[in-house]
């Protein structure tokens, strides 16, 4: 970062840190779309600098970021410093004004007679309004007649990090944790305010920082003093921390300080029971040492009765057990839990996997405390290319649903892949569920439109790392800035998402502009082609989920032979259909009708089936598997067109990315090729 300091008049910029994102060798990527360029075009410079030189602070908790931010930016972009000025002769006004109708983090920008406003209900929406202006600077856009009111469809809008106390990132692809417990709270890396700077300006407002496979050492005094360090921070940005518990903390680590206090002693409970009174005290002592610690602290996310973690189905309780007896050890300080569906241990629930999760918390509904949100996946898999919507969204009348959904590209490519996820989160949003008749969309059920809720959440699973440009793929941070303004507001145009972060990533040139954008956008659904064509399912090594692994997965998440190739979920088959709502159960059931992007999800479908484009399953499949390299080949032509508008560092780390990405996509194609045809007759 850099602080300005003012002597006689003069400006002169200390670099505190390492310019951020710049090298002797040019542009890292370190900076994301916080990548502010100096603006050339004359007339917008010339208008922008009239803007922008005095501003008047409105007295607000964020006012130091908001200074700092716009030092930055304003210096880069226009060459210019923060002028503070009085309110009546200020070029830019900063006012909290009262506006129920903004919330606490709402925003409305306007522009007249060349002054500009910013005003908010709460001092958040400040912070939030001048990452919006200094994006419209980005973008290349007049401040001319502005007039844009911008409020937060979703209330806690947060990352998931599936990061360990070791350093490792269970499916992390760009080095090791961002967190550095090990010098924590004593030494503070500079990094942690970029990370928090780079969430603010998207909108996020919250973080997990720890794995969801928790280690129950997270609870511990000793970390939690190193997340109140980490909290500090992110408190200047409008970002609460959260923590994954582990449900059998009680059983694994010693008790809090407040059960010495009481004459308890210090020690290890034998059961983790949450109708145990002992349990439920040990929780709600550790909630109060959280607080004490961390005021604002956010809640509990919690993994439980899940590939091997501890929950209360081990005493014989009910999700909904576990889940209030947090939500009640919480509930006095204003915390939430958030309490995963995630769940596909028991086979004897059903045979068929996706089944499991709606059977399981299907007949609780309405059962869970206020301060409960139930975390669920997009898809009934496991973060898969391409999957129908899990049934609970729109099958849970009276609990509050979270999505969540992954960045990290577990299933996709990894870092190598350049796979933009918006269109397939489009298509999850825009699903309709018919819980409410017609309309009722996922979107409007994450919003809180569709079921009367206390409060509305969404989770992005994090693809963050220690390496320099956050994500190692630099194309991999379009789906970390498209999760945060989606979350902001589901229903954000996917052409503005994606233009905005291109422009403010890498250029403002329109010609690249364009040819970017025709990169990125077929990449999902070739990829999807290539390696789950028609949501086949599981094709992938279950030891790295990235190599091709066809005889592993077949006639165990799928079939195949002479006849055709899928999965019969039908109502003549495991009936997964019935979980969904008319009129999308008969849509599903009929192979005519059945989306074809989701035709083997739901049909054993024989290979001579006609697609609607006219052409055979047997030749759509097989042409599809090529899909992959064809836009790999085709995105290193339309790169290489846009050489002149980017920096060489980064354009030669794309090339790199992109070849592996050809050598990786050929191997995975003749391996699945070989084996359809082979399995296929």
């Amino acid at each position: 970062m850099r602080n300005f300091l003012r002597f006689n008049g003069i400006a002169v910029v200390l670099t505190l840190f390492l310019c951020i994102g710049q090298s002797a060798y040019g542009d890292t990527g370190y900076e994301l779309w916080l990548n502010y360029k100096p603006v050339t075009d004359q007339k917008l410079l010339q208008s922008y600098m009239d803007y922008c030189k005095n501003i008047h602070f409105a007295d607000s908790r964020y006012d130091k970021a908001i200074r700092d931010e716009l030092d930055i930016a304003l210096d880069k972009m226009l060459g210019v410093s923060v002028v503070e000025a009085d309110k009546g002769e200020a070029s830019i006004r900063m006012k909290i004004v009262r506006q129920k109708k903004l919330g606490q983090e709402g925003y409305h920008i306007s522009s007249r007679d060349g002054r500009l406003t910013i005003e908010a209900n709460g001092d958040a929406g400040l912070l939030y309004g001048t990452y919006h202006l200094i994006r419209l600077m980005q973008c290349g856009e007049s401040l001319d007649d502005v007039d844009i009111t911008e409020v937060p469809k979703i209330d806690f809008r947060d990352l998931n990090h599936w990061d360990n106390l070791s350093g490792s990132i269970e499916r992390g692809y760009a080095g090791r944790s961002l967190w550095k417990w090990d010098e924590l709270p004593d030494k503070i890396d500079p990094r942690y305010r970029d990370y928090a700077r780079a969430n603010a300006s998207i909108g996020i407002n919250g973080t997990v920082l720890n794995n969801v496979n928790a280690s129950s050492k997270m609870l511990d005094r000793e970390y939690l003093e190193k997340v109140a360090a980490l909290a500090d921070i992110f408190r200047e940005y409008n970002i609460k921390v959260y923590l994954s518990a582990n449900f059998a903390a009680p059983m694994k680590m010693s008790s809090t300080p407040n059960d010495a206090k009481r004459g308890g002693g210090v020690g290890q409970l034998d059961t983790a029971d949450p109708m145990d009174p002992e349990v439920q005290q040990w929780w709600k002592d550790k909630a109060d040492e959280i607080y004490e610690l961390i005021p604002d602290f956010g809640g509990f996310l919690v993994k439980a009765n899940s590939e091997g973690m501890p929950g209360p189905q081990d005493y014989k309780r009910t999700h909904a057990d576990g889940a209030n007896m947090l939500a009640k050890a919480l509930k006095p300080h204003g915390g939430i839990v958030m309490w995963r569906t995630f769940v596909y241990n028991d086979t004897s629930v059903d045979p068929d996997r996706v089944k499991r999760a709606y059977k399981e918390f299907k007949p609780f509904d309405g059962q869970f405390d206020d301060n409960v949100i139930l975390q669920t996946k997009n898809g009934p898999l496991d973060f898969h290319p391409s999957e129908p919507v899990l049934p609970i969204f729109g099958g849970m009348e009276h609990t509050p649903l979270q999505p969540e959904l992954q960045i990290t590209q577990e299933y996709l490519g990894q870092s190598t892949y350049l796979v933009y996820l918006v269109p397939m989160w489009r298509k999850f949003f825009d699903f309709d569920t018919w819980c409410k008749g017609e309309g009722s969309t996922v979107a409007k059920i994450a919003e809180g439109k569709v079921f009367k809720q206390k409060f509305t959440a969404i989770a992005g699973v994090a693809n963050t790392g220690d390496d320099e440009n956050w994500t190692r793929h630099h194309f991999a941070q379009a789906n970390w800035y498209a999760f945060g303004r989606l979350a902001w507001d589901p229903m954000t145009d996917t052409e503005q998402i994606t233009r905005e972060w291109i422009k403010s990533t890498w250029t403002t040139d329109s010609a690249a502009v364009k040819v970017i954008e025709e990169m990125m956008m077929p990449t999902w659904e070739c990829f999807v082609a290539s390696q789950s064509p028609y949501g086949l399912g599981f094709t992938t090594r279950p030891q790295d989920h990235y190599t091709a692994g066809f005889k592993s997965r077949v006639n165990k998440e799928w079939k195949v032979n002479a006849t055709g190739i899928g999965s019969d979920r039908t109502t003549a088959g495991t009936d997964y259909v019935s979980q969904y709502l008319e009129p999308n159960r008969s849509i599903f059931n009929n192979i005519d009708s059945c989306p074809e992007y989701l035709l083997l999800t739901f049909h054993f479908a024989p290979w001579d089936h006609v697609m609607k484009s006219g052409a055979t399953l047997r030749s759509a499949f097989f042409d599809g598997l090529k899909k992959t390299m064809q836009v790999n080949a085709r995105n290193r032509e339309l790169w290489s067109r846009v050489k002149s508008a980017i920096d060489p560092e980064r354009y030669e780390d794309v090339i790199e990315r992109l070849d592996k990405e050809a050598r990786d996509a050929r191997k995975f194609y003749e391996e699945a090729d070989s084996f359809f045809r082979e399995a296929s007759k």
